[in-house]
């Protein structure tokens, strides 16, 4: 049997287990959320072992090396987000509308499950964990494509996850992880009788590969080209921890920061917003004025000039640009320019700037005085994300339960016809 049929067959039996759904209790489905996550901890040994055969293929100075990694707190906290998503409202048969026509008829308008939620992903081995339990939560059955990068920790996680739906009698088929092979993304982009809704999640060439190939309908995530935006009211003890903290968390991350702009009127803050991120090793490409201002304040081996390259890019690496302008406007038509409208920040304090800001910059999540570091599903209450939506048909932003519905009408009658 080719691949393409073996793929064909597997999908085939995960959409016919995505039905069970209807007749599994909530209690279930908790409690089976629950021993995954203490199965996570308990198998942490095994899963590290696992990941560290992926890690060895790596190079470590690869952006994708510290998505790739797994460590002994990463699973603790992917546990904890597992137990995060027992703790939520179920997302499925809540009724949106009633209402009763002129002619009697009742309607209802009511949440169900997508169905079969696919998911292309690179280098993550915890959007496994992630996205398995919000499609678990919210009745959807879930089809993984992970990236050769990852085969072994997404193989170890997925048999963790099957061994315990198997243990409480539960088809196991509602989780597949298909192989790794390029010929399966091909299966996966055209599976309209199987797939009802596709995500990919990773860099901006994955996203656009999807977006541009696929028969499947697809809810755009990743890609965060982020900006923050230094204003002329803006406190510098504020901006230095927020700069700090957006930039130099968690590199690797969609919503770390790429470009920080300033205000011409504060550029003599440079130096001081810069010296934290010197001294982790910030590579800063600066535009002709921020230059004059850093050089000889800042590392020379760590400062650039800026080039075309230098805006619109996502680094994630210990890399970012640096934009002078000498206004809000100004500011608002750099960010038009190069956001992918994931995540974009300012630190002001005059509240008419900020009001004006957070009204007229399109992205899914517009920050005031605060790090974009926070646009995160956990973060936000929602507890685990299956990704973060930068479009704006179904969902945007962070995307969990609420997101992973969509809903159907329900009309009941007493012998009604129409005329």
């Amino acid at each position: 049997m080719s691949i393409e049929n073996t793929i064909i067959t597997q999908l085939q039996q995960t959409r016919k287990a995505s039905t069970l759904f209807n007749m599994l209790p909530l209690e279930t489905i908790n409690s089976v959320l629950l021993q995954i996550a203490d199965a996570a901890e308990a198998q942490t040994h095994t899963l590290l072992a696992e990941n560290q055969k992926d890690l060895n293929l790596m190079d470590p100075a690869d952006p994708k090396y510290d998505r790739l990694k797994l460590t002994e707190n990463r699973i603790k906290g992917i546990a904890d987000d597992i137990r995060n998503v027992v703790t939520l409202d179920y997302p499925v048969g809540k009724t949106l509308l009633q209402k009763t026509l002129p002619n009697g008829l009742h309607l209802s308008k009511v949440t169900v499950p997508l169905g079969v939620v696919g998911v292309i992903y690179e280098s993550r081995p915890n959007v496994t964990f992630d996205v398995f339990s919000l499609c678990f939560k919210s009745g959807n059955a879930c089809v993984l494509k992970g990236s050769r990068d990852a085969a072994h920790s997404n193989e170890a996680i997925a048999k963790l996850i099957s061994d315990v739906l198997i243990q409480n009698d539960i088809n196991p088929n509602i989780l597949y992880l298909m192989p790794p092979d390029r010929e399966a993304t091909e299966v996966l982009l055209q599976a309209v009788d199987y797939i009802d809704v596709l995500i990919p999640r990773g860099s901006q060439g994955l996203i656009n590969f999807v977006r541009d190939n696929a028969k499947v309908p697809v809810i755009e995530t990743g890609a965060g080209i982020v900006h923050t935006y230094f204003d002329a009211s803006a406190d510098l003890v504020k901006g230095l921890a927020i700069i700090d903290n957006a930039k130099t968390r968690r590199v690797s991350v969609c919503n770390a920061l790429d470009c920080l702009i300033m205000h011409s009127s504060r550029l003599a803050d440079l130096p001081a917003i810069a010296t934290p991120l010197a001294e982790k090793g910030v590579l800063i490409y600066s535009d002709e004025r921020a230059y004059k201002v850093l050089k000889g304040f800042y590392p020379e081996a760590l400062l650039q000039p800026a080039n075309a390259e230098s805006f619109g890019t996502e680094f994630l690496a210990m890399a970012m640009s640096v934009k002078t302008v000498d206004s809000l406007q100004e500011a608002l038509e750099h960010i038009s320019a190069y956001s992918s409208k994931h995540s974009e920040a300012i630190i002001a304090e005059d509240k008419a700037t900020i009001d004006y800001f957070l009204k007229n910059v399109d992205a899914a999540a517009v920050y005031a005085n605060a790090s974009t570091a926070f646009t995160d599903g956990a973060q936000f209450g929602l507890g685990a994300e299956i990704g973060i939506s930068t479009q704006k048909t179904h969902a945007r932003g962070p995307m969990a339960l609420a997101e992973l519905t969509s809903y159907k009408w329900i009309i009941e009658g007493n012998g009604q016809i129409r005329a």
